[in-house]
């Protein structure tokens, strides 16, 4: 019995402990997981220190603007009490500040209102550092999706084989011989193989503009199936490509048409061809608005638009990004090798420069600045780039300087800055570039957002020196719209532009060599402006661009074909 008893009551204290025990346990759970979060805390004190600073800033600021100095006995530790005053009696700051001489506390109306700023003032700080800090976290999302991307196209096809890769595929490498070499790698063109088609943009990570280029890929019109210019053509085109044609071939109908149709933002054409312009502008004017820079009539059409060269030249930037481009034809690698040469396009370019500058300031057509290149009325420019309010500091006295120098560099300078201008002297060019009212002007951010197209048409130099043609307008346009871009990309808050602008480039080098092609090949595509540049060949490049940029011309490109 007592035996059963003591087991009873062990029995019975277990049972009463277990419970317990499991009670505890809880109870020591709940206290590990519950309570306040520590961020809620946090941005508690902080509310509570915030407020405090602001009521304490508020009280000195309103009693220096209403009694003239920081009222004594204002001192923030004593700011949590006088705001819990300030809370039963919002009109009462004397019993607030009761350590404070009444008559140096401002006016309840002053605090209340300084009070007010302040918290405005906080607000639109922290508005403005969220919407910094939230544009750096789009960027670096951006840049890690980029990178996890690489060079794959958004459809995800496999990147385009060469001959090489497609028998190493189908022979299994075989074993060497102890010391022997493995085997080198040719360094001719290849063809790209007979197989499944592949989408011609996912080829390896874009090089840099340094590096040596790529293997060449050959198309072939008799294999179109395995053609990677006809994978070129089958989507749109989002990367930099080097396409080598020689004039007289069907790239046009091939390769140029369907690229242009392909694209889905704004896309800039320049060409001599008026066919590409004829088979693309029904399907283009669905997709957005059509503009044609046809200085040379060469097409037949009514809506022809004006454009002024100095147009957006009232800034300096836009002034020598201008004279750049229209000097650019006539300049040659041998430009750079010759310090005579290099002078002379210097002063031509500072000239030329100021007087769009002075145009642009003065609100005067552009043959204006042909007729001071001709020699005629130079102190109209000289006035307004003294007394203009916006004109660019230091600019004043530079063509007069360049004049005032050795005769042969101002006589090679203004022969430079002439012959660039020497196509205003026909009528019809000369209209082109003189809009008649405000309403023909181009805007180019319209242009981009709303996804239209530019041809700009003309017919190739052969000798820009001697003969340059439109060629140093067409150029100026092409290089506006690329700078334009460029700037829109960069103030987006991606980085880029999206949808992209596509940059068809038949016959660059005859026909608008931009200076900035070097670099837009390189940049163009992360900026959501993909590049389709065409040359007669890689000595055409060396021929027109110093040897540094025109073989960046072709190392940049994502991808470099020939087609016969």
């Amino acid at each position: 019995m007592h035996g059963n008893d003591g087991r009873g009551r062990r029995g019975a204290g277990s049972r009463r402990d277990h419970p317990a025990g499991r009670g505890g346990t809880a109870s020591s759970t709940g206290n590990s997981t519950g309570g306040v979060p520590d961020g809620l805390l946090l941005g508690g004190l902080g509310l509570l220190l915030g407020g405090t600073t602001v009521a304490w800033l508020a009280t000195g600021i309103a009693g220096r603007l209403d009694r003239g100095s920081w009222p004594e006995g204002v001192t923030f530790t004593a700011t949590p009490s006088a705001v819990r005053r300030l809370i039963t009696d919002p009109q009462d700051l004397p019993a607030a500040w009761d350590r404070a001489e009444p008559s140096r506390l401002p006016d309840a109306t002053t605090f209340w209102v300084t009070l007010v700023l302040l918290l405005l003032l906080l607000l639109l700080a922290a508005a403005v550092v969220a919407v910094a800090v939230s544009r750096h976290r789009a960027l670096l999302a951006a840049a890690r999706a980029r990178r996890a991307a690489g060079p794959a196209d958004p459809a995800g096809a496999p990147a385009p084989r060469t001959r090489t890769d497609a028998e190493g595929a189908s022979h299994p490498p075989q074993a060497r011989r102890p010391g022997e070499k493995p085997p080198e790698p040719s360094g001719r063109p290849t063809t790209a193989p007979h197989g499944p088609a592949a989408h011609p943009y996912d080829t390896e990570s874009r090089p840099d503009p340094e590096r040596t280029p790529g293997a060449l890929l050959q198309a072939s019109p008799n294999h179109a199936a395995a053609d990677p210019v006809t994978l070129l053509a089958a989507a749109e085109l989002t990367r930099s490509c080097c396409l080598f044609s020689p004039p007289r071939s069907d790239r046009s109908a091939r390769i140029l048409q369907p690229a242009l149709l392909n694209a889905t933002g704004a896309v800039l054409v320049t060409t001599a061809d008026p066919d590409l312009w004829r088979q693309t502008v029904g399907n283009r004017s669905k997709h957005g608005p059509v503009h044609v820079f046809d200085p040379l009539h060469l097409l037949d059409t009514p809506a022809r638009l004006r454009w002024a060269p100095h147009s957006g030249c009232e800034d300096p930037r836009a002034a020598r990004s201008r004279a750049r481009a229209l000097l650019a034809p006539l300049r040659t690698p041998a430009t750079d090798r010759h310090p005579e040469e290099s002078a002379a396009h210097a002063a031509a370019h500072t000239l030329l420069r100021c007087w769009l500058h002075a145009a642009a300031l003065d609100g005067r057509p552009f043959h204006h600045v042909h007729r001071w290149a001709a020699g005629k009325d130079l102190h109209e420019a000289d006035r307004v780039l003294r007394t203009a309010r916006h004109s660019a500091a230091g600019w004043s006295g530079e063509p007069a300087s360049v004049l005032a120098g050795h005769p042969k560099l101002r006589s090679a300078a203004l022969g430079l800055v002439r012959t660039a201008l020497s196509p205003l002297s026909e009528l019809h060019i000369r209209d082109a570039c003189t809009p008649t009212s405000r309403s023909e002007s181009f805007d180019l951010e319209s242009f981009i957002n709303e996804r239209g197209t530019l041809y700009v048409m003309g017919a190739t130099a052969e000798n820009p020196r001697s003969h340059p043609g439109a060629t140093p307008l067409l150029t100026a346009l092409a290089s506006n719209v690329v700078e334009h871009g460029r700037r829109m990309a960069a103030l987006s808050s991606a980085g880029r532009l999206d949808p992209p602008m596509l940059c068809l480039l038949d016959d660059v080098a005859a026909l608008a060599p931009l200076p900035e092609l070097p670099e837009l090949m390189a940049v163009g595509p992360s900026a959501g402006m993909p590049v389709l540049a065409v040359l007669r060949s890689e000595e055409q490049a060396l021929h027109r661009w110093p040897t540094r940029d025109a073989r960046a011309v072709t190392a940049a490109a994502d991808l470099r074909l020939a087609y016969p």
